[in-house]
């Protein structure tokens, strides 16, 4: 035993010092190519006297950076996270410049400017050889991705022989993506899992390790229901991405701070239960907290005072608290952004059909969706798991962003799919090296459907159409609508910037005149001056051409109306009404959609504050085509196509989703379907109630 632990301790010492002798080389080559960086005196000095001038420096900024990082990091944790990161750099190169002064050689001048790159490039060198070593020893490697994700965090007692839940959601992603990339290949690790042989033996051969599984989403396909249903256990009452409440007066937004947190606290009215996560969980970058007890980077609980029970961008540290990390993850987003600005140019280069805007602020927004957020939340599970905890749900944003604006089969959609694959990977290898097994389970909150947008097709909004309907004027230039996409409030979180008020926008304007939200394919029209939802017949007798304009427009599916004599009526085109209590036995303009979608519409109908005309657009069955009413060309929030079709994909030690080959229906299903998981002999189990407490107490 104490050979086994001088061994270690001589191949710590050796990895220092092959780290510190690469950091050497790496000044001395930047002092070479820079002219703003020396490390002679003016007169020059001899090769020895410069190489122990770059040994000293390396060694004093080593040490500064394994020092006093953490304390600074930790200092700044209060600052929003974007400026977090820039600072990492200023801050690195300020430890530099304090190592050349303090360096017992007395040489070494180096300009400020230049000192932020110097020391971003031996930090990347040194993080990368320091990597290379300690993934050839299983143990080093295992204390190196722990040091780095877990940082400051208190590890909880772990559990080490029965197994942990770990679920990541891939943004988006619907279920003929994903197993058209395994086709493809460019997702190998969900490939191995799925192929035959990548699991264990069974008395009827050999079998894959993970069975994928399609479920359908209710009419609202959309991360907020979704992903409400999956973590709370309820979607009651979310019509859409965004609804006006005429209670309140206020416009819901799912990616609204206050918002999800008003969400929250209804579902768990609703269910009297906590979430998914309430006994040893951890949420992550996610848009509720599942009952966590650790939580980072959710945004129900960003707009809570900041505190130690408040912990939403605790991952920020968690990850920036190693300069590496940010080095790294700044050169993917300089890339990540230089590629988006490539890509948008080549699109219009090509004429490419359909297209939306992507200049402006996009390219910043979708590098920190599929960078900056990805690095971070990845690198938190790493910590969770590391730290034995009993469940983690996790979400991944970037495939929902890129795909909104490139389309959900482009190249860039593709690319996105490939680096996710790789996250994946590293969580699996990640698992080997935790204190006790897990189970990684792989889903989706929704699909996407591709199309053209209603407003490049029909040179108008919804919106539009509406006003017209109601004889009121239209504007000459049709008003584009807000993307939907959970990355734009991410950012804004991290930026401690208000989301946009859209109630606010609204109470600018005549009360009488209605108001018409998007979410994807989906929208709804509110009439803010009556206070209760209207029916048919009132809204026949103050707007006689609004619903035949609409119900007739060859760019809408269908509506949903309340009626006094039926209670709720579908509308379709050529006067087609249909009462809820008939749409089985009626083909009507439901059938395109599916089998589902009635059953969808009628329990939507129910809801509180479902609006006054629920309007979901064209779908082309033969192509899969949607119109959406917000600037998107992959698009997802109604019925119609792949946007109602996401996956499940669960290892084959779990038992089977739905009994005897059945479908899995809406989020609530997935929800007591990991439920049940996490409660099956041999799954995870839970520590004591006080050991709860007290971490939930930390």
């Amino acid at each position: 035993m104490r050979g086994v632990r001088w061994r270690r301790i001589a191949s710590q010492i050796g990895r220092s010092v092959a780290v510190w002798a690469v950091s050497t080389v790496t000044m001395l080559v930047l002092a070479a190519l820079l002219p703003d960086f020396q490390l002679q005196s003016a007169d020059g000095d001899s090769t020895t006297r410069i190489a122990v001038t770059a040994v000293c420096g390396a060694g004093a900024f080593g040490l500064l950076s394994a020092v006093a990082w953490p304390v600074l990091v930790r200092l700044l944790l209060l600052v929003p996270a974007f400026v977090l990161g820039l600072l990492v750099f200023f801050l690195n190169g300020s430890l530099l410049l304090l190592a050349l002064r303090v360096n017992p050689s007395g040489r070494g001048v180096v300009a400020p400017e230049t000192a932020v790159i110097v020391a971003a490039a031996m930090s990347a060198v040194a993080s990368a050889t320091g990597g290379a070593l300690a993934v050839r020893d299983d143990e080093a490697y295992r204390r190196r991705l722990h040091r780095l994700a877990t940082r400051g965090r208190r590890a909880h007692p772990p559990c080490p022989t029965a197994p942990g839940l770990v679920c990541v959601q891939l943004d988006g992603v619907g279920h003929d993506v994903l197993a058209d990339a395994v086709r493809k290949g460019l997702m190998p690790t969900v490939a191995r899992w799925l192929t035959p042989g990548g699991g264990q033996p069974t008395a009827d051969g050999i079998r894959s390790s993970h069975r994928l599984t399609p479920w359908r989403t209710d009419w609202s396909s959309q991360t907020g229901a979704s992903q409400l249903g999956i973590l709370h256990g309820s979607t009651f009452d979310v019509p859409a991405f965004r609804w006006y409440e005429k209670d309140r007066g206020e416009v819901m937004v799912c990616n609204r701070p206050t918002s999800a947190a008003e969400l929250q606290r209804r579902a768990v009215r609703h269910t009297g239960d906590g979430g998914l996560l309430t006994v040893d969980g951890a949420s992550r970058g996610n848009l509720f907290s599942g009952g966590a007890g650790e939580q980072a980077l959710v945004l129900s609980i960003a707009t809570r005072r900041r505190g130690r029970e408040n912990r939403s961008r605790a991952g920020y540290f968690a990850y920036f608290s190693d300069p590496a990390n940010a080095v790294r993850t700044a050169l993917s987003f300089v890339a990540e952004v230089a590629r988006e600005i490539g890509q948008s140019t080549l699109a219009r280069l090509r004429g490419q059909r359909p297209r939306v805007s992507r200049g402006g602020l996009y390219p910043f927004v979708r590098a920190f969706a599929t960078v900056v957020e990805r690095d971070v939340v990845v690198a938190a599970v790493m910590g969770d798991m590391l730290a034995g905890r009993t469940s983690v749900y996790a979400d991944l944003v970037a495939y929902d962003e890129v795909a909104h604006h490139s389309g959900p089969h482009s190249r860039d959609a593709e690319k996105v799919l490939q680096r996710l694959d790789r996250s994946l990977a590293l969580l699996e290898r990640v698992a080997e090296h935790a204190p006790r097994p897990y189970r990684i389970v792989v889903l989706s909150d929704h699909g996407q459907s591709p199309g053209e947008t209603f407003r490049s097709r029909y040179g108008l909004t919804l919106g539009d159409l509406v006003r017209a309907g109601c004889g009121l004027p239209v504007p000459r230039r049709a008003e584009r609508t807000h993307s939907g996409a959970e990355a734009r409030t991410a950012v804004r979180a991290a930026l401690r910037r208000p989301v946009e008020d859209e109630a606010e926008q609204h109470r600018t304007a005549r009360r009488s005149e209605p108001i018409v939200l998007a979410s994807g394919n989906l929208g709804l029209v509110s009439f803010p001056d009556v206070p209760h939802r209207m029916t048919k017949e009132e809204i026949d007798a103050r707007h006689p051409a609004l619903l035949p304009t609409l119900a007739n427009h060859p760019g809408i599916g269908f509506l949903l109306v309340r009626s006094e004599e039926h209670g709720g009526l579908v509308l379709g085109a050529h006067g087609a009404e249909i009462p809820l209590a008939e749409l089985d036995g009626e083909p009507g303009p439901l059938a395109p959609f599916g089998p589902g979608a009635a059953d969808a519409v009628r329990r939507t109908h129910t809801f509180p504050h479902t609006a006054d005309i629920m309007v979901n657009s064209a779908y082309d069955p033969a192509d899969g085509e949607v119109l959406a009413f917000e600037e998107q060309i992959g698009s997802h929030g109604g019925l119609g196509g792949a946007q109602s079709h996401p996956f499940l994909l669960s290892p084959r030690d779990l038992s089977a989703p739905a009994a005897d080959g059945g479908e899995l229906t809406g989020a609530e299903h997935i929800h007591h379907v990991l439920r049940r998981w996490l409660g099956e002999p041999a799954g995870p189990r839970v520590p004591l109630a006080r050991d709860v407490e007290e971490e939930r107490a930390a």
